[in-house]
């Protein structure tokens, strides 16, 4: 009977060691694959997601102000060329009088 007990005690010493050999096994391969994943990303120079997120934000507010100011610019060539253009008539007409004045020499 006790020799019974002595190899079933055996035997559960057995399976004792051998799933904390393969819990130690299975943690060193997690660890060797985390660390082959972190220097993969490493090469291909990933950012963390983070960083990702937050240059997103800055992309995302500067496209927000462009098209904002493309707006406003729109807004303003639609209402200059009538400006402008009164101007440059006025301008142009100025000349014309100029031009059509007879050119005095100067005496000296």
């Amino acid at each position: 009977m006790q020799s019974e007990n002595g190899f079933m005690d055996q035997v559960a010493r057995l399976m004792t060691n051998a799933a904390g050999a393969a819990k130690g096994l299975r943690d060193e391969f997690a660890t060797m694959a985390k660390t082959r994943a972190e220097k993969l990303a490493n090469d291909l120079e990933l950012v963390p997601r983070e960083e990702f997120e937050a240059m997103k934000s800055v992309a995302m507010k500067a496209r927000a102000e462009v098209e904002a100011l493309r707006a406003r610019i729109e807004m303003l060539e639609k209402r200059a060329p009538a400006k402008t253009h009164v101007r440059f008539e006025r301008h142009i007409e100025s000349l014309n009088r100029k031009a059509a004045k007879p050119v005095q020499k100067r005496r000296r």
